[in-house]
């Protein structure tokens, strides 16, 4: 049992040092211009400003949906105080994801056995504060740190229901039971997150999958509809007003976004992300694919060998993309080529799109080196060619792959020791769940998708750091 003074100690040295790591990357790598970042201030701006959430678009003031609201709300809320200050978001984005890491170390604790959780929490408070992953993006102004902090929030409090045993609840958890449900409060914060990132409710339907293990003999029944009626009505409550402005505003029924974040009569081409799908899985791909569409050209030389079945599939996408790159618009017309040639590809090698690519997306995304956010091209291979023509990227892209590969060897070790206790089935279903979502539904397979799956994969860490003893004396609980 570690001293009340030595425990407050670690949790400041913890936290001091996290606070160090996000600052240097607010100070050395800010980004304010990658990806949606400048969508997201706009929308903030303008919400702001001229009372409208939407882009200005051909010099006039267009309503959209194409973003939920949740994250330019919070971006509001910092301009509303310190100006449009990309810096005081970051700053901000700090103290939040600080938050965050006392989160995390709660639901480590929460995980263990009674008699090891100050040692298990003060493990995931230090790896949740020094984890560069999560770190990073408190530099940029995207959705992730907000995101964290609320899907920490909701799991802890999953993890006051009978998710986690029920019979052994914290006194937090007891006194929840006398105010607001554990399940309705979650399924409230989990909506609050939908309104940053739209997928967010797949932590619910994890805890649903659980549930319906847990409870399927029918004497079960009524607590299982229970529980999803209320982490139901508490993930709708806060969507009803996003819906409602849709149906006022834009005259439709949308609680999110559209699935394909388009503007208001904008083409979606899905044949290309059809085709796209049929050999995609590195990220450094979708710089030069799905990111250039109607920006730029698309040089088929930039295209793996993997993207061509034969010589003569090679030279029929390149006749397509000739006429695209003229233009710079993939319009429904080439799209149904790109369609085609998907149709084609799947129809000759099936388990290639439906297992091996996304297979491969979900090594990617658990894998990768998590750098694109950093100024470096995080090019390792072939090793001797790259280590030649830039030591201190390659060095740099090894390092965060040998840190992140030692983070997952933790959360493996952790979820192996802690087998069996409360709680331990959800965090895994949710990780999986998550990651093969992305894996097999999203185009683009960003490393960043995952990291709402940290405070689960960090708790599971931690528990690497609770003895087995311990461990064994509470498995059956």
């Amino acid at each position: 049992m570690t001293s009340p003074t030595k425990m407050r100690i670690h949790a400041a040295l913890a936290v001091l040092a996290g606070l160090g790591l996000r600052i240097y990357f607010v100070l050395r790598f800010p980004v304010t211009d990658s990806g949606d970042a400048p969508f997201y201030i706009a929308l903030a701006w303008n919400w702001l400003k001229k009372g409208v959430y939407g882009l200005e678009l051909h010099g006039q003031m267009v309503p959209v949906d194409m973003r939920v609201p949740g994250y330019p709300a919070f971006l509001a809320a910092v301009f509303a105080f310190a100006g449009k200050s990309s810096r005081a978001v970051m700053l901000t984005q700090v103290v939040v994801d600080l938050a965050a890491c006392f989160l995390i170390a709660l639901i480590a604790s929460r995980l263990a056995p009674p008699q090891g959780r100050q040692r298990v929490a003060l493990a995931g408070l230090w790896l949740a504060a020094l984890c560069p992953f999560t770190a990073n993006y408190t530099a940029v102004v995207l959705t992730e740190t907000l995101v964290l902090f609320l899907t920490a929030l909701a799991v802890l409090i999953l993890l006051e229901t009978e998710l986690a045993g029920g019979s052994t609840l914290s006194p937090a958890g007891a006194s929840a039971r006398r105010g607001l449900s554990p399940w309705f409060l979650a399924g409230i914060i989990v909506g609050f997150g939908a309104l940053v990132r739209p997928e967010t409710p797949l932590l619910l339907m994890a805890a649903g999958l659980v549930l319906l293990v847990k409870w399927h003999r029918v004497g079960d029944w009524p607590k299982l509809v229970r529980a999803g009626l209320l982490m139901a009505a508490g993930l709708a409550l806060p969507l009803l007003p996003w819906a409602a402005r849709n149906w006022h505003t834009l005259h439709e029924v949308q609680f999110l976004a559209p699935r394909y974040s388009e503007l208001p009569g904008e083409y979606t081409p899905r044949g290309f992300d059809a085709w796209t799908n049929t050999w995609l899985w590195r990220f450094r791909d979708v710089y030069t694919t799905q990111w250039n569409v109607n920006v730029a050209e698309i040089p088929i030389d930039q295209l793996p060998d993997s993207a061509f079945d034969s010589p003569q599939e090679r030279q029929r996408i390149s006749d397509i993309l000739d006429q695209y790159n003229t233009t710079l618009t993939l319009g429904p017309k080439l799209d149904n080529q790109f369609s085609q040639i998907a149709r084609e590809r799947t129809a000759r090698h099936p388990l290639r799109t439906y297992l091996k690519i996304p297979f491969l997306r979900i090594f990617t995304l658990s894998f990768t080196p998590r750098i694109e956010l950093l100024p470096y091209s995080g090019q390792i291979f072939p090793l001797a060619e790259q280590w030649d023509q830039d030591q201190p990227d390659v060095s740099i892209a090894i390092a965060l792959v040998l840190v992140n590969l030692i983070f997952v060897g933790l959360a493996l070790v952790g979820a192996w020791k802690s087998r069996g206790t409360p709680g331990w089935i959800f965090l895994i279903v949710f990780i999986v769940l998550r990651t093969v979502f992305f894996a097999y539904f999203v185009e683009t397979p960003e490393p960043r998708y995952v990291l709402e799956c940290f405070p689960a994969f960090l708790a599971l860490a931690a528990q690497t750091f609770s003895s087995r003893r311990q461990l064994s004396s509470t498995g059956s609980g």
